[in-house]
């Protein structure tokens, strides 16, 4: 009946007079614009109104009762209505308002062989369909192009609960669709039927493979081998990290015009790096991190906020970069809250970016900046040459190795969907971004050291316990995080790290750890909140509370002593402590 002009006849169709007035005009109307006898469905008390009905409209109408008609075979060209049922009026001006057809869901309702009894019109401009569809099987109607096979879909019995998944067609559109049962009840009959709703997420899966994408581009660029790194000279880092960055830039992102720049910091001068695409003065224009004067770049590197440039002729910053540009997108890029350069993308067409843009571009440009970050320090010093230096290694890749972790934890915790291959990869670039780590904290220490370098620190004493063992410490103390890093690195650790008990309990959910360190004052939770939840996640992990020396005002380390705390840490951290307690930790078997 999507099809259907609907006719509301208000009145009792059984009496003298049914319908409202404009009845009997319309009726005369229809004679003259419709050729073939059209078909009526009467719906309420239609035991006594169709006879009445049959009686008054004689040969002009074909009068069905809604009692005798049978789904799919439901097409009629008018309705009427016997308003003694004021229910069944209301929900059939629901539909004579078009309410289901405004959807911007696809709704279908289909038999329990998955044949569509009924459909809004949202489905049918969804797949595109001309003819009628009523009747078909599911199947044959979405015809996915990646082998689901819709006929084996698992629908629960709930009718609360819903199955759930995602097909591709053969125009490369995806189509999410929610199956769920219900009971209809046809002819006084009540039988088994599914309601589908369908939804174009053609763009969210593309976004997700972007970001996927994206996320594998940062392997690519930070996967090097610790004889790779050693044996590279600065120059053949940089011009590897060019070449994966152009060919990442075109191939992920899609775009063709571009310019990177490095900021020199005792100079604010930004340096060009690499560009494609721009105008050849521009290329080599001289630009400072700065409010005005230096366009949008400098603009971004002072400001260290991205920049959308929806019109470059009429945007008071924007200074030529491409000849033809008339957008452009420029982000920071940055290693914590430090800039070490810019990304700028330019477009021929005016509003050819938007904010999805702008974020693809932002995500990407925290790998660029992570692998930067990375060529600086390897620039400054051979990882190979002293402990100390090995050290500030270490300390300066934590903490983004910690940021790009906690978002790879976030974005498993919370992506709808869970495709097998998505949660692979994201496991994938968890992985690499350790072994990064682990190549930074095993360099070994020559004898001497090099030109230009300060003398090496002694070589400390091994701690053979340590090596290799895993330690997620949950503090919003930089400094504490950054020590623990440095002191336990230096022994062997792995150590990760989150400034909040959630991203502390999502990382404990979704990796295995030997030790966990916790503070008892974190922005979401208190210590012992803290120690109550990770017992939750996993209970046989050791844990360390920290404090700083004499402060513990919810007295979570008296509650938690009681419940079987073992070992509390005082700040700033005594290297010796620190190292004692965390190899008591790993060593001690746990209580039976």
């Amino acid at each position: 009946m999507a099809e259907s002009e609907i006719l509301l006849a208000v009145g009792n169709v059984t009496g003298q007079n049914p319908g409202c007035s404009g009845f009997w005009p319309w009726l005369e109307g229809l004679k003259e614009v419709t050729p073939t006898r059209p078909k009526m469905l009467v719906m309420g008390r239609t035991g006594a109104a169709v006879p009445r009905m049959k009686e008054l409209t004689g040969e002009q109408l074909d009068v069905v009762s809604a009692n005798d008609v049978r789904m799919p075979n439901a097409l009629v060209d008018f309705v009427v209505v016997d308003d003694s049922e004021p229910q069944l009026m209301y929900d059939l001006q629901v539909c004579a308002m078009g309410l289901f057809g405004a959807l911007p869901d696809g709704v279908l309702l289909l038999d329990d062989t998955l044949s569509i009894l009924w459909h809004n019109e949202t489905f049918r401009k969804l797949i595109k369909a001309d003819g009628i569809i009523v009747g078909m099987q599911l199947q044959d109607v979405i015809r996915p192009a990646d082998g689901t096979e819709l006929r084996r879909i698992t629908v629960p019995a709930n009718p609360l609960e819903a199955a759930s998944l995602t097909v591709k067609r053969e125009d490369r559109t995806s189509l999410g669709l929610r199956l769920a049962r219900t009971t209809i009840v046809l002819g006084g009959d009540r039988r088994q039927a599914m309601i589908l709703t369908v939804r174009d997420v053609t763009r969210h899966m593309l976004e997700k493979q972007k970001q996927d994408a994206i996320y594998r581009a940062g392997l690519e660029m930070g996967n090097l081998t610790p004889e790779e790194v050693t044996a590279m000279t600065h120059e053949e880092r940089v011009l590897l990290l060019k070449e994966q960055i152009l060919q990442l830039t075109q191939e992920v992102l899609g775009f063709d015009t571009f310019e990177i720049r490095t900021l020199d910091t005792e100079t604010q001068e930004l340096l060009p790096l690499l560009e494609d695409g721009m105008d050849s003065a521009a290329a080599t224009r001289r630009l400072f991190s700065a409010e005005s004067g230096n366009g949008v770049t400098g603009f971004v590197a002072f400001s260290k906020k991205n920049y959308l440039c929806e019109d470059t002729k009429s945007d008071p910053l924007y200074i030529c970069g491409a000849t033809d540009a008339r957008s452009s997108l420029t982000v920071p890029l940055m290693v914590r809250d430090t800039v070490l350069g810019t990304f700028n993308v330019e477009s021929p067409g005016a509003l050819a970016f938007d904010q999805k843009d702008l974020d693809f571009l932002t995500l990407f440009g925290r790998v660029v900046a992570s692998s930067l970050n990375q060529l600086q320090l390897l620039a400054a010093e051979k990882v190979t040459v002293v402990t100390e230096n090995c050290d500030r290694l270490r300390s300066e890749v934590a903490e983004p190795t910690d940021e790009i972790l906690n978002a790879c934890t976030w974005i498993l915790e919370r992506y709808i969907g869970h495709e097998p291959d998505v949660c692979e990869r994201l496991h994938l670039i968890a992985d690499r971004v350790r072994r990064i780590s682990c190549a930074v904290g095993s360099v070994s220490t020559p004898n001497q050291p090099a030109a230009g370098l300060a003398a090496p620190v002694p070589v400390r004493p091994p701690r053979k316990a340590l090596k290799g063992k895993r330690v997620l410490v949950v503090d919003q103390d930089a400094t504490a995080r950054e020590d623990a890093h440095n002191l336990l690195g230096q022994m062997g650790c792995e150590v990760e790290a989150a400034n909040t008990a959630t991203e502390g309990y999502a990382m404990l959910r979704n990796y295995p750890y030997d030790v966990v360190l916790i503070d008892i004052r974190l922005s979401d939770a208190n210590g012992y909140e803290c120690f109550r939840k990770i017992r939750e996640i996993n209970g046989h992990v050791p844990i360390i509370m920290m404090t700083v020396f004499g402060y513990d005002a919810s007295h979570s380390i008296v509650k938690a002593r009681q419940e079987g705390l073992k070992a509390v840490l005082y700040k700033p951290f005594r290297r010796a402590q620190l190292l004692d307690e965390v190899e008591k930790a790993v060593t001690t078997p746990p209580a039976a």
